[in-house]
Formats: C-alpha cells, sequence, structure tokens
C-alpha cells in the first residue's frame, strides 16, 4: 500500500509556566519545526480469526519494534503485553485508548513506522539517513531509545499525537484532517493515552500543541482523567466513551502565532534540570503562601496575555500597514532590546511593547524563583538572557517552559538569525548556547507526502 503519513510538531511553551497547571489561567504555546511522523505502511483485513496485531517499528532506535497482538474479543485489554516483552508505555497505552474506545470488531493486521526529526535528540553518534528525493533526512542511532538524550521539545506528545492519527485512520479514516469535531476527538483520545503512559495527569499543553499548534491554551481538570484511571478496568471501555463523546473539556485552543518577520530561537544550554522537583518547590511555596501566590500569578497572568497581546497588535499592523511593518522590521534589524527600551520613537511603541512584555514576564519569574526556591530563572540563565538582550535584531527572551538551566528561547528578526548565530559563537558569554534551528509552525497534526519518505522504509 501507498503509506499514509502523518506528522506533529514539537512545542516551546513561551508564557504560561505553572500557570499552565491551572485551568483558571491561560498559556502560550509555540508549536515547532520539529515533528514526529507516523507512517501507516500495512493494513490488511483478516478475514479468520480474532486477533489483530498490530506492529510499532522505530527503526532510528536499536530495538525500535513493538508488536501487539490483541484479542479483538476480549477489548478492553488493559493488560495488554509486547510479544518479546519490550516495553514502550506511550505505544501501549494509545494502542489501548483507541482500540478500548473504538471497540472494533474486525481483525487486522497494521504495521506503522514512526520517524523522530533530529532535534528532539542527541546526534552524538548518530548516522544521518536521508530519502531519495533528499527531502527527509533522519538520524539512526545505535542505542536503544531511552538511552539516547532527549531535548525536552515534546517526542512523546508528538509520538502519541501522531500514532493516535495513524490509528485511527486505519479504523475509521482521516476525517479529523478536516473535520474540527473529529480532530478534538482525537486530541482528548491523544491526551487520555499520554496521561496513561506517564501515570499522572499533566497540563496537557504539549499534546494540544502537537494537534492544534502554535495557540493560547488553557486547560482541562484533571478530574476528567482522574476519574476514568480510578476506574475498574471492566468499566473503562464505558468511561472511556462518556468522557470522550459526551463530556465537555472545557479546553481553549486559540490559534496565536508569531508575527511575519519574527522568529523563534531557541538556544540549548549545557546544563539540565528536572521539571518535577522545579514544579513540586513551586507547588509548595503555593500552598505555603496562598494570597502572595494568587497575587503573583494573577499579575503574571496579565504579563503574559499582555506578550499575546502585542503580538496579536504586531500582526494587525503587518497586515493594514505592509510598507510601514516592514520599516519597523529593518529598524529592530539594527538595534536590540535594550536599544528598542530606551528609545522614545513613537513609530517603534509596537516594539517597546513586545519588549516591555517579555521584561515583565522575567521579572516575576525571578521573584518567584527568589521565593519558592525553585531554580526557575536561575542567576546564569538571568546573565545570559540580559546579554541576548544587547543582540541586534533580539527583542528578548524567556527560559521557557518550568524554567532551569536547559534551555532559552529568544523573539528575532527573521533577518537577524544568521548574524545573532554568527557573532555569538565569538562571545565568551555563548560558549555553552547551541542555538537549535527551529522555526515555528502554525499548523499542529497534518498529512505529509508520502513521496518525501521513499527509500527510509
Amino acid at each position: 500500500m501507498q503509506p499514509k503519513i502523518f506528522s506533529s510538531p514539537g512545542k516551546a511553551l513561551l508564557a504560561g509556566g505553572y500557570l499552565v497547571l491551572d485551568p483558571t489561567y491561560e498559556a502560550f504555546v509555540v508549536a515547532l519545526s520539529s515533528r514526529m511522523h507516523a507512517a501507516v505502511t500495512t493494513l490488511k483485513k483478516l478475514t479468520s480469526g480474532g486477533q489483530t496485531r498490530i506492529t510499532v517499528k522505530s527503526p532510528q532506535f536499536k530495538l525500535g519494534e513493538w508488536t501487539y497482538v490483541i484479542d479483538t474479543n476480549r477489548l478492553p485489554d488493559m493488560d495488554l503485553s509486547e510479544v518479546s516483552g519490550r516495553k514502550n508505555p506511550f505505544v501501549k497505552s494509545t494502542i489501548v485508548t483507541i482500540l478500548s474506545y473504538l471497540r472494533p470488531s474486525t481483525s487486522y493486521e497494521i504495521v506503522i513506522t514512526i520517524f523522530s526529526d533530529s532535534e528532539y535528540h542527541s546526534q552524538i553518534g548518530s548516522t544521518p539517513r536521508s530519502s531519495r528525493n533528499g527531502k527527509r533526512t533522519f538520524y539512526y542511532h545505535n542505542k536503544p531509545i531511552n538511552d539516547v538524550p532527549k531535548t525536552g521539545l515534546g517526542s512523546s506528545a508528538g509520538l502519541v499525537t501522531s500514532l493516535t492519527a495513524a490509528l485511527l485512520y486505519c479504523y475509521t479514516g482521516d476525517g479529523f484532517l478536516t473535520n474540527q469535531r473529529q480532530l478534538d476527538t482525537l486530541h482528548n483520545l491523544a491526551q487520555v493515552a499520554h496521561c496513561l503512559a506517564q501515570g499522572k495527569v499533566g497540563s496537557g499543553f504539549d499534546v494540544a500543541s502537537a494537534v492544534y499548534g502554535s495557540i493560547v491554551y488553557r486547560r482541562f481538570k484533571p478530574a476528567l482523567i482522574n476519574n476514568l484511571v480510578a476506574l475498574e478496568p471492566a468499566r473503562f471501555s464505558a468511561g472511556l466513551g462518556e468522557l470522550i463523546d459526551k463530556t465537555n473539556w472545557n479546553i481553549e485552543h486559540q490559534r496565536c502565532c508569531l508575527v511575519p518577520g519574527i522568529h523563534i530561537l531557541m538556544g540549548d544550554v549545557a546544563g539540565g534540570s528536572e521539571t518535577p522537583k522545579l514544579v513540586t518547590k513551586v507547588q509548595k511555596w503555593r500552598l505555603e503562601n496562598p494570597d502572595r501566590a494568587l497575587s503573583m500569578w494573577t499579575a503574571l497572568n496579565e504579563s503574559n496575555m499582555g506578550l499575546v497581546a502585542s503580538l496579536t497588535c504586531l500582526e494587525q499592523f503587518a497586515s493594514s500597514n505592509k510598507q510601514e511593518y516592514a520599516k519597523l522590521l529593518e529598524y529592530l534589524d539594527a538595534h536590540s532590546a535594550r536599544d528598542i527600551s530606551a528609545s522614545e520613537k513613537p513609530a517603534i511603541q509596537l516594539l517597546k511593547d513586545v519588549v516591555s512584555s517579555i521584561r515583565s514576564i522575567r521579572k516575576l519569574l525571578k521573584i518567584m524563583t527568589v521565593e519558592s526556591g525553585a531554580e526557575i530563572e536561575p542567576d546564569e540563565q538571568t546573565t545570559l538572557l540580559d546579554n541576548c538582550e544587547a543582540l541586534d535584531g533580539c527583542l528578548g527572551g524567556v527560559v521557557p517552559g518550568a524554567g532551569g538551566y536547559d534551555a532559552i528561547c529568544l523573539l528575532v528578526s527573521e533577518n537577524s538569525i544568521k548574524k545573532i548565530i554568527k557573532s555569538s559563537a565569538t562571545l565568551a558569554e555563548f560558549q555553552h548556547v547551541h542555538w537549535l534551528r527551529l522555526l515555528e509552525q502554525r499548523h499542529g497534526l497534518i498529512e505529509e507526502q508520502a513521496s518525501d519518505f521513499d527509500g527510509l522504509f
């Protein structure tokens, strides 16, 4: 068969770290050009027997193949086992979730191949391999997937989302590509599968971005999935159907993209942080200081949405005043955030608003760092981000997501990216920064051209 291929993007939580855990607040999630791909390469209806065989391959990694044999007469099978004893909780949970929801009576042989873009993992010791037309290049490792360091761009959410799409296609077709209600169903199923795999209910912003792209996101209430998980296995399928088909999740996912000529520039910083420990410290501080935390989070939410508003104003200006906007970008190309902040020129007020919003977010996160003891924006990152404000073309930046030592995220003019990368390479203050060649993605889940993958299967 001609492969049917779906892909989902990575993510960066630009504004809304910690607040994204609470349904009271919103967050700005930027989808990234790193993508996880799921290709249906075999789909055969079986005419005899009641067993479905699903194989998920990940040829870029050693031992990257997982096969599950499912008795369609015994669904849902929460104790689904891989035939060779290999474990991949994200693959297993996605299969369990989809089959428990659909309860298919028809048996199939299904083979799905997963491809992971290079930005998701360390490329040390890997070997590149390209498709016949050269449009796709993936890196192959001689280690199992769990032994290859990840970069924190949302590979598990991308895997679950693209695999959910591939499995739904096998059983129900690809209507979710054009039908919003079906896409919302896919999203909710992917959220359930991702939570089952992780053994906890997260905020869900990574899965939401993998489905919908760059968005302003407000999460669902954790009880929706916690109540499902608490059910007896025999009631899981019915409970899942009720949750997916008859429950309003009250999720917000408004499309919100960066403006033309303004790009995201991610920097991988030699370091590393354990997000769960940071979150635990912040939650402890919030419980012990409820009034102070409420005041801080209210102010931080206003600053986060101020950034969204300033970017929206820029986008409106760009569409209605193309020539003046081009001049604004030219000014940004030649000036830094410090220059812009100090300037009194009325013509650049829209740029000043963006710089001011980013600084306000950083100021509040720094206060939270000091008061909670969680290293959200540690001193080393403060120094680094302050230095970034001196780079021409840079509007400023933040430590994305939960913060820590492992990354920075800048908003820069498109024309300045090469200059920033080149000039910072000779500066001592940037010696530990590896700039990632990532772009924003407006769209989340999409179908890919199968011909671009010829020669990789």
